[in-house]
């Protein structure tokens, strides 16, 4: 029996190597499959190291690739414009409205602004778009947001495989310990709910919506990371450590985010199902989990920390034992299409939004050399969690319009006369 194990773990080994794909092990025959999946432990180990090693997804690698491209492309167009708009010159390229997915807080007070009044805010409106864009992604599709489009997911990704490079293994936290931490990101997401959706009226919302602060909230969040302070630096240095040493730990933990996009994906009719009659219990899908789901004991995934990576379907070494499905082992949703579906949602989401005029903002770039000149006064900064005071007669429309008001534009034309 040991040199028939043998013998078995080198032809495995060997097709796994030639294909780079683990589903040949179907190839044989059942008996054979199930005995060494459930009763030998080290070839078990070992195929799960040579997915870890050989195994890419290629669908989801190309989609991350993606988004990071074109993050950092909205990154370098921002802060060119940014720069030009410091240097007192109107800039020459135009402001990227997908800077804004980095305003989540702004997002949600708009979500509620629009909810109550009907209008659709112009001061950071793509904000608002892209927050419905990943919440809808969500409900239909789980968390494909953080695994697939998030480029902190993808960092997080990364640092994880560094962690087993250096470790040789994935260290995790017990649960007594896991549990309360994975609770912080709900009680942040809570705190934020608590305070937009009930302590803040119509007025508030609206006083902070057109205050000077959120007008140029998107260039404060850029001096965050290229003005940076000590206390700054230090928090993302033991952020990336900590990250470093338990693997997602942004994404586990604190992440806000992710907190909304989970609640939003118990929504989702898609799941992780698992085939019992046809499951070996290896427990390859417990293992390649990053959410440290026991994959193995469900016969469907309800967890809101799946991230629909998929990645437990590409370990399983019995075809069609696991997908991803809205009803129970029908109609499977595959790496492609999914990939094509959440894209379209994106795509779609984004022209919808241009086509009804509500994905760039209203902001000219006479105003925003009238704010840059003034990133220090009190106006621009938080006044312990409220919104800083300023002339609301002056900042806010006047009616239903979301144009200047002349009270804005004679000032910012005085200013500029100067």
């Amino acid at each position: 029996m040991k040199s028939l194990q043998k013998r078995m773990k080198r032809i495995m080994i060997s097709i796994i190597h030639l294909s780079g794909r683990i589903k040949t092990i179907n190839d044989y025959q059942y008996s054979y499959r199930q005995y060494m999946m459930k009763n030998n432990y080290k070839v078990n180990i070992q195929i799960f190291k040579e997915y870890k090693n050989f195994r890419i997804q290629p669908w989801r690698f190309y989609v991350q690739l993606g988004f990071l491209i074109l993050t950092i492309w909205i990154g370098i167009e921002f802060y060119i414009f940014v720069n030009q708009l410091e240097q007192g010159i109107v800039p020459l390229i135009s402001r990227p409205a997908g800077v804004e997915a980095f305003l989540p807080i702004s997002a949600l007070i708009s979500f509620k602004y629009w909810i109550l009044t009907g209008i659709f805010n112009t001061i950071h409106p793509s904000a608002l778009v892209l927050l419905l864009i990943f919440g809808f992604i969500s409900i239909l599709l789980k968390k494909g947001f953080c695994s697939w489009i998030c480029p902190i997911g993808l960092l997080s990704e990364i640092l994880a495989k560094l962690h087993i490079k250096i470790f040789d293994r994935q260290f995790k936290l017990p649960k007594i310990l896991d549990n309360p931490l994975r609770s912080l990101k709900y009680l942040l997401l809570l705190f934020f709910v608590w305070a937009i959706f009930w302590e803040m009226n119509e007025e508030a919302l609206k006083n902070f919506i057109y205050s000077p602060y959120n007008r140029i909230a998107d260039i404060k969040m850029l001096h965050f990371f290229t003005h940076i302070s000590e206390t700054t630096l230090w928090t993302l240095a033991i952020l990336f450590g900590l990250s470093l040493a338990l693997p997602y730990f942004w994404c586990r933990y604190l992440c806000l985010y992710g907190a909304l996009m989970g609640a939003l994906s118990w929504l989702s009719p898609f799941k992780i199902r698992r085939n019992t009659d046809t499951c070996t219990d290896c427990k390859l899908c417990t293992k390649a989990c990053p959410a440290n789901i026991l994959v193995h004991k469900e016969k469907t995934v309800f967890s809101d920390e799946c991230h629909a990576c998929l990645k437990c379907v590409d370990v399983c070494p019995v075809k069609d034992t696991l997908h991803l499905s809205a009803l129970k082992h029908r109609y499977p949703l595959s790496r492609k299409i999914y990939a094509w579906i959440l894209v379209a949602i994106f795509l779609s989401g984004i022209a919808i939004a241009k086509i009804s005029g509500v994905w760039n903002n209203r902001i000219g770039h006479e105003e925003y050399l009238f704010h840059i000149k003034r990133l220090e006064g009190a106006e621009y900064f938080h006044n312990q969690g409220n919104v800083p005071d300023y002339d609301k007669q002056k900042w806010q429309p006047d009616t239903n319009s979301e144009n200047f008001t002349p009270q804005q534009e004679g000032a910012i034309d005085a200013e500029n006369s100067k």
